[in-house]
């Protein structure tokens, strides 16, 4: 595959670097570049073809600073996005969660709270 057809297989939308014909930027796919998941692991995952993977491989690997500079300022908004919703949900969270279980469902909500207590003993 040419560096021409990459570029026509990589388009910019407004949700940044993005596989052509998909919604699959090429942020979602450096998650797992980054962590080293093999491709063939990343093409079933997003149900992409071998030439779009091929395609957004190439053109991550084309053009690394780049790609790892806008990877690096969506992970930072997205955290800051986080962070304010959190934040501005902190007070529902709480109240919900001090709210008696809905009527019939005690023995779900039991058990949910028995999950939620090993997780952050696990954490």
């Amino acid at each position: 595959m040419t560096s021409a057809s990459n570029k026509q297989a990589i388009i910019r939308t407004e949700r940044g670097l993005t596989i052509a014909g998909t919604r699959i930027t090429l942020y979602d796919v450096m998650d797992y570049v980054i962590s080293q998941y093999p491709p063939k692991f990343i093409q079933g995952l997003f149900e992409l073809t071998e030439e779009q993977l091929e395609a957004a491989l190439a053109y991550i690997e084309a053009n690394r600073s780049e790609v790892e500079a806008e990877y690096q300022q969506v992970i930072r908004e997205t955290e800051e996005l986080r962070q304010y919703y959190e934040e501005e949900n902190r007070e529902r969270i709480t109240r919900i969660s001090a709210s008696l279980p809905p009527p019939g469902l005690e023995a779900a909500w039991e058990k949910l709270q028995a999950s939620k207590a090993r997780h952050l003993l696990q954490s």
